[in-house]
């Protein structure tokens, strides 16, 4: 097995985790937080904030970072290969529909809630914070989940033609 194939391998891994991660949370933990009252549910997601910022999460989500764009590297010669566009599709699908509405989209939202002082809220105050906050995560969070699933997959289309090539 080669460097290349290992690190088709390793983005391939860590994509399928990080497209599980956003489904999870899409199908379960979403829908499970609407059911509970507002001050349960900012103190909830606060705490979820602070346990995802762990170094398997990090590892894994900015792993991608670097193995992605360097599996172009490797995939790029001359002529251009149907594997190296799908990989090239993949790596720009990452860093814009999860990357991009991570760093601009979720986290300046989560950076908001964790310093938001609840215990000194009305209950009306925590309505309208939940409902601005939790519409327009939801919806950022959708984009990351559906851009992870396609990402994923291109991956293994990549590894299935790889395996086509070689």
């Amino acid at each position: 097995m080669n460097f290349e194939t290992i690190i088709l391998i390793l983005a391939t891994l860590a994509s399928g985790l990080i497209a599980g991660l956003f489904y999870a949370w899409t199908i379960s933990v979403t829908p499970g937080l609407k059911r509970i009252g507002d001050e349960h549910y900012l103190r909830a997601f606060q705490a979820m904030n602070r346990a995802i910022l762990n170094p398997v999460f990090f590892i894994f989500f900015f792993g991608l970072v670097i193995l992605l764009p360097l599996l172009c590297y490797l995939n790029f010669s001359s002529p251009l290969s149907g594997r190296f566009w799908i990989i090239t599709a993949a790596t720009i699908i990452y860093m814009a529909g999860i990357m991009a509405v991570t760093i601009f989209g979720n986290v300046p939202m989560n950076n908001t809630l964790e310093v938001l002082h609840i215990e000194s809220m009305n209950s009306r105050d925590m309505s309208l914070f939940r409902d601005n906050f939790e519409n327009t995560w939801n919806r950022l969070n959708m984009i990351r989940t559906i851009s992870s699933a396609i990402s994923f997959l291109l991956l293994i289309l990549a590894f299935l033609q790889h395996n086509v090539d070689n």
